[in-house]
């Protein structure tokens, strides 16, 4: 009974094969949108794909399933509350169905979403499960977040989430294994949770956030404490996976534009999205473009920061660079990708058209300029729970997904600097201000290095600063 597991760092999303080795029947739970990964891995295998298992309506990425299905004949189950709007086989609490001589067993754990069901997997004539597939319900040392639908929904879901994890310790044995959707890196994530990408029932009966709770309320209280910020794109993926993406076949290849076509369109209001690194997009660039360095974060990033769907065109350094981009921008539902710009940044030059700049410094430049007669205004553009855990005196903070929007409120009158964890974010801010005409330095390093110099902060709503040294375990070692 060989289970292959998928791992998509950016997202934090897991996905599986659960392949019946007598039958060569196969099963694929929670597959991302780029499916060729399963059919490969199935052919590795000599299996035929027969059946499709979504535990929930995803709120953090478009479902393959549709697209899976296309491609196979296989059927798709998912909880009879998801009310799909696409052919597909309603799955409710307590049903069995078989993938060749392999059952998998239907168990209603609400929470995470109200339709959320998860899959306890048995081999043939065997007693107990040998698996379960918890989806967003069960994660590895957390429990997924329940504040992604209507705010009105938020506490009775946690209640739900309390109970859906007692029911999986409680009734599935110790050597159960724990397969979960969401993993590290995972907005979809709350109330902790640690980098492994497997659990048992066993090592949950300990880690889990309901087993770590004196009662239902305490754990209520701990989850919807544990609430970040997550990406703006979300608001729309239940819906969308709801009535069913859209097939599309194969992956598509933008195309490569001319210097000019691509002014022309950036004039009309196209994004313009440079995915080189943050050092070389300083340097030169496109007046107006946008820098989200291309990594496992990049799809995150456009996601929450460009209006859902709206045309863009990329900045991409090689083919590479180009498929990654687009293969992320596909699995959260940024299908109009107008084109890439051809020949790159060195293109647009050799036709005539102007290269922006700005500046870079590290942490030592900026204490130094903070000391100053004249120092810069700061912009911190983390989450608002890493704000609280400490930061500059005198920083002004607007998270990077808000900036877009609150531009305005950045002095004018003066330099800029942008700083955030890592320098990630600081890049990809310093761009949205210098395409309104800010005048920018973009920090590298982050507020962690600053407190670790034990240069002064801020922590949490306190106006004054702690000694230079104090507290850099405030710091949050967060996402980039």
């Amino acid at each position: 009974m060989p289970i292959e597991q998928f791992q998509l760092d950016g997202l934090g999303h897991l996905s599986y094969l659960v392949v019946d080795d007598a039958s060569g029947a196969a099963a694929v739970v929670d597959p991302r949108r780029d499916v060729a990964i399963y059919l490969a891995a199935a052919g590795r295998h000599g299996a035929h794909i027969t059946h499709i298992l979504e535990t929930h309506l995803h709120n953090d990425y478009v479902s393959g399933a549709r697209e899976l299905a296309a491609r196979t004949g296989a059927a798709i189950v998912i909880g009879a509350g998801a009310q799909a709007a696409y052919p597909h086989l309603p799955a409710r609490d307590g049903e069995r169905f078989p993938v060749g001589e392999l059952t998998f067993e239907v168990l209603a754990t609400p929470g995470h979403t109200p339709e959320h069901v998860s899959y306890a997997l048995r081999a043939a004539h065997a007693p107990h499960p040998h698996a379960v597939f918890t989806g967003g319900s069960m994660l590895v040392g957390g429990a997924g977040r329940t504040d992604l639908l209507p705010s009105e929904s938020t506490l009775a879901l946690t209640h739900q989430q309390y109970h859906s994890l007692r029911r999986l310790l409680d009734t599935l044995p110790d050597t159960t294994l724990v397969y979960p959707t969401h993993g590290a890196g995972s907005f979809c994530t709350a109330g902790g949770g640690g980098l492994d990408l497997a659990s048992t029932i066993a090592q949950e009966r300990v880690a889990s956030p309901a087993a770590q709770s004196s009662d239902e309320d305490d754990f209520t209280r701990r989850q919807m404490a544990s609430f970040t910020a997550y990406p703006s794109y979300y608001a729309h993926m239940r819906a969308i996976n709801q009535r069913g993406p859209r097939i599309l076949g194969e992956l598509p290849v933008p195309a490569a534009l001319a210097p000019r076509a691509v002014h022309t369109r950036q004039h009309k209001g196209t994004a313009l999205v440079d995915s080189r690194r943050r050092d070389a997009f300083a340097r030169e660039h496109v007046p107006g473009s946008l820098n989200i360095e291309l990594d496992a974060s990049f799809g995150t990033y456009a996601g929450w920061i460009l209006p859902f769907n709206a045309p863009l065109m990329l900045v991409v350094e090689d083919e590479a660079g180009q498929a990654e981009a687009v293969v992320q921008l596909i699995r959260i539902g940024y299908e109009r990708i107008a084109g890439t710009l051809r020949g790159g940044v060195a293109a647009w030059q050799a036709d005539g058209y102007p290269v922006a700049a700005f500046e870079r410094i590290d942490i030592d430049q900026l204490y130094a300029r903070w000391q100053g007669a004249d120092p810069p205004a700061i912009v911190d553009v983390r989450r608002e729970d890493e704000w609280r855990g400490g930061h500059i005196p005198g920083a002004r903070h607007i998270s990077v997904a808000d900036l877009p929007q609150r531009a305005d409120e950045v002095p004018r009158d003066r330099p800029v600097a942008v700083i955030c964890a890592s320098g990630y974010r600081a890049a990809i801010g310093a761009s949205i201000l210098a395409a309104t005409g800010h005048t920018v330095t973009a920090v590298q390093g982050g507020v962690p290095d600053w407190l670790l110099m034990r240069h002064p902060i801020v922590s949490g709503g306190d106006d004054a600063p702690t000694s230079p040294g104090g507290q850099a375990g405030d710091a949050t070692h967060a996402h980039p």
